[in-house]
């Protein structure tokens, strides 16, 4: 069967969705269930086409979750099984570790709450390190104090949803791309493509970026809402990329899910800074003029995105002026590793993360599931998502069957 095939009029779960979620929980179901008609409808006409292949790469070890939160324990267990996947299929993945330096002394409590955070979330091989013994780890890194997480990695997240894919068409499941989600019913669970339609007796909704309209159109919660920001990076020139070893990052605002200005070394060796965090004009807004009316009107009217900018105003503007002036960005990069240069950064690639706000303007922080008959939706699935892959699709599949 192609994937360029049309969906069945018939099946007995659909999962809508080909990024590496919706992939993962396609896996996971055709795992459990042999016997089943499973199909995944995308509406690119490629998997992870969005956030999944539109991010660093990094595998997070569990440091910054609130401890309890279904975050804090799937990003622990999810970044250990993925490893264990990535070394059975022979994936790309590299334990380069982090380092996160506290620059100033205002900064110290916030380094004091991460490793607390980190311990109780039982992250491997957290230390605590001193301003002597940082270049030790990162020889260009400088700061008053740091924490280690040794084994924080890197990896290729487009590959892994690859293979997933290729792992639920073995166990028998069909991929239709371009078959983007029309509309659905949740009475009768009937979902609408531009080439017909599909009855299903249950559907997961892994939809990202489009996760609050459709469920708003099977009968879910008015909120939350989806504001798309755009993360955009800078790449550091390759005759400087050795100036980081691993991951190199501040500490981040405790108010905000952002982690900061950061710098990484990826999978194929790039060192990159960033990302920003802004409010985008569409939910594809690669390119930071993009503008689409549907998408920009819908966050102008939704309270929150006002309260979101009543309530952080100041980091609002900084986001802002690091993404319209890059040379900021490099400045901010600087304060981690002083030898960096502004002369020594280019463009480099963006992202858009679906960001859920309520009608307050408050962050939805944690993984959010919701149900509507005999449909589940993913409303939230922000970092580490992808990290927690294996171990999230167990959950979300748990609920799907239930």
């Amino acid at each position: 069967m192609s994937r360029t095939d049309r969906p069945p009029s018939a099946c007995d779960i659909a999962v809508a969705g080909g990024g590496i979620i919706g992939l993962a929980v396609a896996r996971e179901l055709a795992l459990r269930e042999p016997d089943a008609r499973i199909c995944l409808l995308e509406a690119e006409d490629r998997l992870a086409a969005h956030q999944s292949s539109h991010n660093s790469g990094v595998v997070h070890a569990g440091v910054y979750y609130t401890p309890g939160s279904l975050r804090a324990k799937l990003c622990v267990e999810g970044a250990a099984r993925l490893e264990e996947y990535c070394a059975e299929r022979k994936l790309p993945w590299r334990a380069s570790g982090k380092l996160i330096v506290a620059t100033t002394e205002e900064e110290l409590p916030g380094l004091d709450e991460l490793e607390r955070r980190g311990r109780t979330n039982g992250v491997k091989g957290l230390a605590r390190v001193k301003a002597a013994e940082i270049a030790g780890i990162e020889p260009a890194a400088r700061g008053l104090s740091a924490l280690h997480s040794p084994f924080t990695a890197v990896t290729d997240f487009a590959s892994i949803a690859a293979s997933y894919a290729d792992d639920f068409e073995a166990a028998g499941g069909s991929i239709h791309l371009g078959s983007p989600v029309l509309s659905a019913t949740y009475a009768d669970l009937r979902i609408r493509t531009p080439s017909g339609s599909v009855d299903c007796g249950r559907a997961v909704f892994c939809a990202g970026l489009q996760s609050d309209r459709l469920a708003v159109a099977c009968g879910g919660s008015s909120e939350p809402r989806i504001v798309p920001i755009r993360g955009g990076y800078l790449k550091v020139r390759p005759d400087r990329a050795d100036l980081v070893r691993g991951n190199v990052y501040p500490v981040p605002d405790p108010d905000l899910p952002f982690l900061g200005a950061h710098l990484t070394r990826t999978i194929d060796g790039s060192l990159l800074i960033g990302p920003t965090a802004m409010i985008a004009g569409a939910r594809d807004a690669y390119r930071v003029t993009k503008l689409r009316r549907r998408d920009l009107g819908q966050t102008l009217r939704w309270p929150g995105t006002w309260g979101l900018m009543r309530q952080h105003w100041r980091a609002s503007f900084n986001e802002a002026a690091n993404s319209l002036w890059p040379s900021r960005l490099a400045g901010e990069a600087a304060r981690l590793v002083p030898a960096l240069a502004r002369t020594d950064v280019e463009a480099g690639p963006a992202g858009v993360r679906a960001q859920a706000l309520d009608r307050d303007g408050n962050l939805i922080e944690d993984f959010l599931i919701e149900r509507t008959g005999q449909a589940v939706h993913i409303r939230n699935a922000p970092s580490p998502a992808a990290t927690s892959s294996l171990a999230l699709a167990e959950l979300i599949a748990d609920e799907a069957l239930a």
